[in-house]
């Protein structure tokens, strides 16, 4: 099993859409930034990369690179999640947190759950997303800007077999079926 955590930050200014959770979000202001700047997803696609010891969403999406200029955040999240499938590691949940002081989030919070799992390929009781407000403290509560952290775990496919209906669980490590026995 391995532990991904991913944060990300971004400050907020007028004439830009407000994107969370692949969610365009009604907001007086956006989130800054080289792609929409959604801070939710970049903070889960960094706990997903760092799980996978695959470097951080710099790495792969570079700020200096033209093409992912105004890119969709959730394209790139699912760009992630075929790199997971080709070094063979199965997302297990993602717990994220949104920090901001306003706009309120609750009402967008299961639309978010939605996008963001079927980018994923999983269901919506493996991710989670939560709101929170800084109590009017720091960059995020002054509204400056929205923040973001995020854990993730993951499992390598080495750990699962299929049964006779062909569906995978989890090895328990004593059938000699994987490299833990």
């Amino acid at each position: 099993m391995r532990v991904g955590m991913g944060y990300d930050v971004h400050k907020l200014v007028e004439g830009r859409k407000l994107i969370l959770g692949g969610v365009n979000v009604p907001y007086e202001k956006g989130l800054l930034g080289h792609s929409d700047a959604d801070v939710l997803v970049h903070a889960i696609m960094d706990a997903l990369l760092g799980a996978a010891a695959l470097g951080d969403i710099g790495k792969h999406f570079p700020d200096t690179d033209e093409k992912y200029k105004g890119a969709n955040s959730i394209e790139l999240l699912r760009h992630v999640k075929k790199l997971l499938d080709e070094n063979q590691y199965v997302i297990s949940n993602v717990d994220a947190t949104v920090i901001a002081q306003r706009p309120k989030l609750a009402t967008f919070i299961p639309d978010m759950v939605t996008t963001i799992s079927e980018a994923l390929g999983l269901s919506d009781n493996q991710v989670n997303i939560k709101a929170t407000t800084e109590e009017g403290l720091g960059f995020t509560g002054s509204g400056e800007g929205i923040s973001s952290q995020a854990i993730c775990l993951l499992e390598e496919i080495a750990n699962f077999q299929y049964d006779d209906r062909m569906e995978m669980r989890q090895c328990a490590g004593c059938s000699g079926c994987c490299k833990n026995s």
